[in-house]
């Protein structure tokens, strides 16, 4: 094996750099989340932002970017079609020439990602490239059943891969993981729902998807709803957050902190002006939700 003078093999510092490019990425695309993931602890920060990217990298296929480039639908398509071949070989040999699926698979295989939660997620992106559910129907008008399935290929797998990495050199009882596991995907479902409500506008208008209601829009009654629910997903999250290691916690509460302060905006907005302005956090809010994370880890240092 062929090592640089730093000792780096040729393998090694490739997966480096193809680290490096899944965190500029992110860092590109979410202010938040990059917040949030400083306060990861090492050993966990790159694969977590290796996961995310390889998200980003289908969302932006399936959201627009291939459309805008020109490409069209069934070339769209094809391209996600390799997207999810190439990740699924990457995964068995552990090496992709593409940095971000090559970054995802390097974490895949030491957090013991598989198949059984890669799958879902390109199942409803697939869904999203089509403009349809899995049973041909269109996606606007999703009743809960194809909701919840949508969400949990969409997000809730998301957030069971990143509690793989979390707990890969951890031990939890089957209960405990149970437990984690349930957190996981209601933290998911959560940010997904809370993001549906954001980006009504967009959805319905530019991409002509409607995740929440059955003709595209949400009244005050709907509104309350979707936030009710949004509300329970996030304590049930909340409740499991005391059995994530120490050098996770903290991060995820970072996350879960700024979702819950969203929601509650969200809740405040009238429902008519939701397709008019996309509800965010200022930057000084989003400071001191990482403030107020960073100093429990601290005490939690201390103790």
């Amino acid at each position: 094996m062929r090592r640089s003078l730093d000792g780096m093999s040729t393998f090694d510092r490739y997966t480096a750099a193809s680290e490096l490019a899944a965190g500029r990425i992110i860092a590109a695309y979410s202010t938040s989340f990059g917040a949030a993931t400083r306060l990861l602890g090492p050993r966990h920060r790159t694969h977590v932002r290796s996961i995310y990217a390889l998200v980003r990298v289908a969302d932006e296929l399936v959201d627009g970017a291939t459309a805008e480039a020109g490409i069209p639908p069934e070339a769209q398509r094809e391209a996600l079609a390799r997207l999810e071949a190439e990740t699924d070989g990457a995964i068995a040999s552990g090496y992709s020439s593409n940095p971000i699926v090559h970054a995802f698979a390097h974490t895949a295989r030491a957090a013991g990602i598989t198949r059984e939660l890669t799958g879902p997620f390109f199942v409803s992106m697939r869904s999203d490239l089509a403009g349809e559910r899995a049973d041909g129907d269109p996606l606007t008008g999703l009743d809960d059943a194809a909701h919840a399935a949508y969400v949990h290929g969409s997000a809730e797998v998301v957030g069971l891969m990143c509690l793989r990495v979390f707990l890969r050199e951890e031990h939890r009882t089957d209960a405990q993981r149970r437990t984690l596991e349930f957190g996981a995907r209601r933290l998911g479902a959560a940010f997904q729902n809370v993001n549906f409500l954001r980006d009504l506008a967009d959805d319905t208008e530019r991409l002509g998807r409607s995740y929440l209601s059955a003709d595209g829009t949400v009244d005050a009654a709907l509104q309350r709803r979707w936030i009710a629910i949004i509300r329970e997903q996030l304590d049930d999250a909340a409740a499991a957050l005391p059995l994530l290691p120490r050098d996770a916690r903290i991060a995820v509460d970072c996350a879960l902190r700024m979702f819950a302060r969203l929601a509650e905006r969200l809740a405040r907005t009238p429902a008519a002006q939701l397709t008019e302005r996309r509800v965010r956090l200022s930057a000084p809010a989003k400071a001191g939700i990482v403030a107020q994370s960073a100093l429990a880890l601290r005490k939690e240092r201390i103790a």
